[in-house]
């Protein structure tokens, strides 16, 4: 009687957890912050910014661009003093080493490509997913500036520039093709010219 007992007490949590596990299969993914979002100053998007997941780590890139009258078409980080010296803002990678922790993202850094300067940044992601608040800051969380961006549908994917998508997503990139291959023009057939016959 004892065995049997001691029998069903290993078995008893088995049972249980086999009948909660539809239920905690049911409930939904908690959401990520990887995706396409968009900063909007007076109802107008000011800016787009791709979010990707490298196991767990986040990084963030200028997915479009929207200039202001006078702005130079293409501008580069001429200021900033690492590896991103001198690249073109447009899939600039201005986001890096956030750490996810539930719906809070911290311990990476935000560049701000006006100037150079590399700020401590954390940010937190709204429980329905669709909103991303991005704070910068020097030395504490306190002494900073917060940007709330609005996640973009899927669809809006389509508008970024391939070459971005395939840096930064290249599992969702399309397969690119490469131009067919042109024959070269045929070489001219050689011609003998007839040795000159010599003279007697």
């Amino acid at each position: 009687m004892r065995k049997a007992l001691s029998g069903f007490r290993l078995i008893l949590p088995i049972v249980i957890g086999l009948a909660f596990a539809p239920e905690l299969a049911a409930q939904p993914a908690e959401p990520s912050a990887a995706g396409l979002w968009q900063k909007l100053e007076k109802n107008k998007s000011v800016g787009w910014f791709l979010v990707v997941d490298h196991d767990g780590i986040f990084e963030g890139a200028f997915a479009k661009l929207f200039l202001e009258p006078g702005d130079p078409p293409n501008p580069v980080c001429s200021k900033c003093t690492d590896d991103r010296k001198d690249a073109p803002w447009l899939g600039l990678s201005f986001i890096r080493d956030m750490k996810r922790d539930g719906l809070k993202y911290e311990n990476g850094n935000v560049l701000d490509p006006r100037d150079g300067n590399i700020y401590k940044a954390k940010m937190t992601l709204s429980a329905d997913g669709q909103t991303l608040t991005m704070r910068g800051y020097i030395g504490f969380s306190l002494l900073g500036k917060d940007e709330v961006w609005t996640r973009l549908p899927d669809t809006a994917m389509a508008q970024v520039d391939p070459i971005i998508i395939a840096k930064y997503l290249p599992a969702q990139a399309p397969a690119i093709k490469p131009p067919p291959a042109s024959k070269a023009p045929a070489a001219a057939k050689k011609t003998t010219v007839p040795a000159p016959v010599p003279a007697k």
